[in-house]
């Protein structure tokens, strides 16, 4: 086992600042940490925040000059996947900031090459990694409610600001700010889909096994023509159907929304993180409630980074938001896409 482990960020921007480059210096198994990102002054910011950080503005170079044992890809959403192959191609464990991929084909080649290269994939998923939803996992995984049938899932934010092409407010002291490019442009995948529908969806693959293979979906644009609000049905493989909702604009006084319930055919399981919930309730009268504090719904940032780590380290550590789940959601939401634009319910490629 690897006592101390370096790792690289591609993308260090935004999010990376805020989270994953401060977990990374907390931990005490991270011994170097590169920094990659294009901009001179950005980079000389992230250098006086962070000082010892390694720097790079070639995330190809930072990873042909650092030993790394892992790699962040915290790029904008299009450029995942292309940062997320140089670290795969090289075996590197990588967590792969939501979304995985913008387009199917690519989603599914991650997976491929992470497994031809014995590579694991984590993506930050920060509600995997509660236990409220493992709790759901563990009790679909028992059989408390037997074959999957129907689903309905919903997710919602007060992001209105942020997919509408305005500075989003709760950043404005921040080091970073994210960019009207990354997350309000169609045309480089902004949108509540790419954007958050996403986390959603990966808590949902967390909880089932199954494989979306048909979307028919509508949106409703936000002033910069990107998507506020997401409607969609969807097919999965074994036949189970489910309505799955997104919404952008949450007033800021609240927080986030995710509920599912999940309809099988032995009962249900219901999930909502605003309240904290997990029951599943049977046909048979059996019924059990999970014991979950007041904070279980809370979003989690640091865990997705120590799993990482552990991983790079050789320890043996459960993965709930591995590269299967990551290309689920983003097959599905591809899908999602392309149905809105032609107006047909699109086969997941």
């Amino acid at each position: 086992m690897t006592d101390k482990i370096n790792i690289g960020v591609i993308g260090a921007g935004w999010w990376a600042s805020l989270g994953h480059i401060p977990a990374l210096r907390d931990n005490p198994h991270v011994g170097i940490v590169a920094v990659n990102r294009p901009d001179a002054d950005g980079m000389e910011k992230l250098v006086s925040t962070f000082p010892g950080v390694r720097s790079y503005f070639d995330a190809a170079e930072m990873l042909a000059t650092e030993n790394l044992h892992g790699v962040v890809v915290a790029s904008p959403h299009t450029l995942h996947a292309e940062h997320a192959r140089l670290a795969l191609s090289k075996g590197l464990h990588t967590l792969i900031e939501k979304p995985m991929a913008t387009s199917a084909s690519d989603a599914r080649a991650l997976v491929a090459l992470a497994q031809a290269n014995g590579a694991k994939i984590v993506l930050p998923y920060g509600w995997n990694f509660k236990p409220i939803v493992e709790e759901a996992h563990r009790l679909i995984a028992d059989g408390w409610i037997g074959e999957v049938r129907h689903v309905v899932a919903q997710m919602a934010s007060a992001l209105a600001d942020l997919f509408g092409g305005e500075p989003m407010i709760e950043t404005r002291d921040h080091l970073f700010r994210p960019p009207v490019s990354t997350w309000a442009d169609p045309k480089k995948s902004g949108g509540y889909g790419w954007g958050q529908l996403t986390h959603g969806l990966g808590a949902l693959f967390r909880m089932v096994d199954l494989d979306p293979v048909r979307v028919f979906a509508r949106t409703g644009l936000s002033p910069a023509g990107v998507d506020y609000y997401d409607a969609a049905v969807v097919e999965f493989s074994n036949g189970a159907t489910m309505a799955l909702s997104g919404a952008a604009t949450v007033p800021k006084s609240r927080g986030y929304q995710i509920d599912i319930r999940i309809f099988g055919s032995e009962g249900i399981l219901l999930f909502d993180i605003e309240r904290a919930r997990v029951e599943a309730i049977r046909h048979d009268g059996k019924s059990h409630i999970a014991e979950l504090g007041a904070n279980a719904g809370d979003y989690e940032v640091v865990a997705p980074i120590t799993l990482l780590v552990d991983l790079c380290r050789g320890v043996d550590a459960a993965n709930p938001a591995d590269g299967i789940v990551g290309m689920r959601s983003a097959v599905l939401l591809d899908a999602m896409y392309r149905s809105a634009r032609s107006g047909r319910m699109e086969e997941v490629e």
